[in-house]
């Protein structure tokens, strides 16, 4: 740091960051709140940070333990490319909408999940 004016420049940025990365998380959390309601499960689980990954889990058909998965480097990754065709899947939905919208863009994905027309049928995935 070379000067106070470069410092406060970077803390102003953590702090519009932090407000950005704040608005998203509440949307996602709006937006499982709907899934886990559509699938049975309590939706103000959603609100909880590390317990909205372990009821998703669930509503894959997985054992909730596997959630732990998400706590390995490189395996989260491939436990949410699974996680998240599995509950396509359960929701009816195609590899194509699972892969675009439930892993990279997931927010979008779980918005149309739950506030669309899609419903909820475990049979799918077993």
């Amino acid at each position: 740091m070379d000067s106070i004016t470069t410092q406060t420049d970077l803390t102003a940025l953590y702090g519009v960051s932090g407000v950005i990365s704040f608005i998203i998380y509440i949307i996602l959390a709006i937006a499982l709140w709907k899934v886990f309601a559509k699938a049975g499960e309590p939706g103000w689980l959603a609100i909880i940070p590390i317990v909205n990954v372990f009821v998703l889990v669930k509503i894959a058909g997985f054992s909730m333990w596997l959630g732990l998965l998400y706590l390995i480097p490189i395996v989260n990754i491939i436990m949410h490319i699974i996680v998240a065709l599995r509950v396509g899947k359960a929701f009816g939905k195609d590899t194509v909408f699972s892969v675009f919208l439930l892993w990279l863009l997931s927010i979008i994905g779980y918005l149309i999940l739950g506030f669309g027309s899609a419903t909820y049928d475990r049979s799918r995935i077993a």
